[in-house]
């Protein structure tokens, strides 16, 4: 990461040389007001427990059969994939995180540069920020970042409801060079948010329209309760080009909304959800069966290769990681970079143990076994 000098307008987050100096839990927290909701987000994925309680990712469940004769040479293993006509050297993506504030934004940028290098691709936190605040625009362009990597912008769907348009959409991906766009369902986070949007009503025809529109790839994406089957019928139907599951197992958003909190109402009625939403493994089973050809990634309480492994197996084009990657971005480059690393030797690994050279013979295993 090149110095940067620090920035102001939320007190400021100066960036030393690359290495495990820069970013640090102890200097980026401070830094900004408490009360700004994205750099609290961060603070509370990184400090508290905010995983789900009583669900997990299903994929457990599943196991893949050794094989002793793979008949492959690892050296010769490819994990190079294919993503709505994109070709990228992983099937990997960082799942958005996080932007808004010169703190967050450093992250953004330290992971779009990992991204880059490793060949991930990138999802931003929810750009409606800058919409709003065209001074916060900057902390959420990567693409100078990561001029190869296809980038995925990000807006709460239920904001259609709100006064947005097709035109801030645009605004969106142009913000943060993207080359697609997500528009993000997180109906149950939003009742316990403080500031929350919760006016989903006839929001199918909204997001059709925005797909029709626009001239780039629209997606839909959960925020960790997970989308079935039906659901995903319906949404690519309406013309969205890729889901991306977001299933239980990982962080419950109502459980990070319940620590922002100063309702002991709603903080006493989250926690009667930190079990809730669809296991990852199982929306991937119900959103593949139903389209067979839709763009599908898997994210929510992945951690492992291996689990990228399983989730390309049951029908994923891409596997996302999210909070697992947050605090390694934190710490440092190197940090992060060894993160993906450790996530593409495990799934490289994986295909290995099982004979699969390459990508689409792993989404066409029967080594795969539900465990009874």
């Amino acid at each position: 990461m090149k110095e940067t000098e620090s920035q102001g307008g939320t007190g400021g987050l100066s960036l030393q040389k690359a290495g495990s100096t820069g970013l640090s839990r102890e200097s980026l927290m401070p830094e900004v007001p408490t009360g700004e909701r994205k750099i609290e987000h961060v603070r509370l994925c990184l400090e508290e427990e905010v995983g789900g309680n009583g669900v997990t990712t299903g994929f457990e469940g599943y196991r893949f059969r050794h094989c002793a004769l793979p008949e492959v040479n690892f050296d010769d293993i490819s994990i190079v994939a294919n993503f709505l006509g994109q070709t990228l050297r992983t099937p990997l993506l960082i799942s958005s995180m996080t932007g808004g504030s010169a703190a967050t934004g450093a992250i953004n940028s330290r992971l779009a540069e990992a991204a880059e290098r490793r060949g991930w691709a990138l999802g931003v936190g929810s750009v409606r920020a800058a919409v709003e605040r065209e001074e916060l625009a900057s902390t959420f362009y990567v693409r100078d970042k990561a001029p190869s990597i296809p980038i995925i912008a990000n807006l709460g769907a239920v904001q259609l409801n709100y006064g947005f348009t097709t035109d801030d959409c645009l605004r969106a991906i142009e913000i943060a060079g993207a080359s697609m766009l997500v528009l993000h369902l997180n109906g149950l986070q939003e009742v316990f948010q403080p500031e929350g949007n919760t006016n989903f009503s006839g929001l199918l025809s909204r997001i059709q329209e925005v797909c029709h529109k626009l001239d780039v790839p629209v997606g839909i994406k959960e925020v960790g309760w997970g989308i079935d089957g039906e659901t995903a019928s319906k949404l690519y139907d309406a013309g969205v080009a890729f889901i991306d599951v977001a299933g239980a197992g990982g962080t419950s958003w109502s459980q990070v909304e319940k620590f922002r909190s100063r309702d002991e109402v709603r903080r006493a009625a989250a926690e009667a959800f930190a079990g809730w939403g669809i296991p990852t493994a199982e929306c991937i089973t119900e959103v593949r069966e139903v389209s067979p050809h839709g763009g599908l990634i898997a994210s929510g309480g992945l951690n492992s290769g291996v689990d990228a492994a399983k989730s390309l197996a049951l029908g994923a084009d891409l596997a996302g990681f999210g909070r697992s990657l947050l605090g390694p971005a934190v710490q440092s480059e190197e940090a992060l970079d060894a993160a993906l690393a450790r996530v593409e030797l495990e799934l490289r690994t994986a295909m290995f143990g099982i004979g699969a050279a390459n990508i689409a013979a792993l989404r066409t295993t029967r080594r795969l076994v539900r465990v009874k």
